[in-house]
């Protein structure tokens, strides 16, 4: 047939028709009954066997793992820190004297985060004693008690607004719990400012420190109840700045085997933050300026 010898279209169609139902071969798409019936056979088997072979490789991974502790832990030998209440920005906290909404935010998310650290929140834990590792056996693991009071001024318990409203902020600074982790020495969280002319800082508990009691750690699951140590940071600033602003780093320290310094990690055992106190809210400030051009300019 050549190209002048076009196919019309009742003829394509008949073709396709008898492409999809031959009746004389009893073919559907070229194919009868038992040839699909051996393609089909031949997938179900086959697919069968993969998935089957796929659930065995998984049951048979999942035999080596445990439901309570990490298989692999030796990447990480030193905790890293984290700050609390969470900043609205990367690590900077701005609020305004003037504006108790500015900060109200922050004393919202401490209030939540300490009420597990109440007495009575802690009544069934365990009131363990100071300046050793408590390690345990199991099968039963005991939580030990982290007294709110042991923040003093941070603690939320006497000045509500956590020296926000005073321009003395407090920030909570935690390690991050590593299971099976025994710190040597008087592990402690020292911080610093950059520029200690602007800014002093409290800490508490006193210099720091953070108690060997609360180490081992032995996973969420086994160690129900169990209160993560933390470190309140108190920042002081110079009175006669309008704006407070200071850059603080925080490090583990005092632990041979906690490490605070690495050059491929610079966030191992560390964490800086920055905080910034306006005297003023931005719109305060801009009228206030206003206000002062009016003044000269009579």
């Amino acid at each position: 047939m050549t190209k002048k010898d076009k196919k019309s279209f009742n003829q394509s169609l008949a073709e396709w028709k008898l492409f999809i139902y031959n009746p004389t071969t009893r073919e559907f798409l070229g194919r009868t009954a038992k040839s699909w019936g051996l393609i089909l056979l031949f997938y179900l088997v086959f697919y069968g066997f993969l998935a089957a072979l796929f659930s065995f490789t998984m049951w048979a991974m999942l035999q080596t793992l445990n439901d309570e502790v990490p298989k692999y832990r030796d990447q990480i030998p030193t905790p890293g820190l984290m700050v609390f209440p969470k900043p609205v920005t990367a690590l900077e906290y701005s609020f305004s004297l003037s504006d108790s909404s500015s900060y109200e935010g922050y004393v919202r998310d401490l209030d939540n985060f300490l009420r597990s650290y109440d007495l009575e929140e802690q009544k069934n834990l365990t009131a363990c004693p100071d300046g050793a590792l408590f390690e345990q056996k199991g099968p039963v693991y005991s939580a030990c008690q982290f007294p709110r009071h042991l923040l003093k001024d941070c603690s939320g318990q006497k000045d509500t607004e956590y020296g926000y409203s005073r321009g003395s902020p407090c920030i909570l600074v935690k390690m991050n719990r590593i299971i099976g982790l025994k710190p040597k020495g008087q592990p402690r969280i020292t911080c610093t400012p950059k520029d200690e002319r602007t800014a002093l800082i409290t800490t508490y508990p006193s210099g720091g420190h953070i108690d060997l009691k609360y180490f081992p750690y032995y996973g969420k699951k086994l160690h129900v109840g169990y209160r993560q140590p933390v470190v309140a940071v108190q920042a002081s600033f110079n009175l006669n700045n309008t704006r407070k602003e200071a850059t603080f780093d925080c490090i583990i320290d005092g632990s041979p085997n906690l490490k605070n310094k690495d050059d491929r990690d610079k966030f191992l055992g560390r964490v800086t933050f920055k905080i910034t106190v306006n005297a003023y809210h931005e719109s305060e400030t801009s009228y206030n300026m206003e206000e002062s051009g009016r003044h000269y300019a009579k």
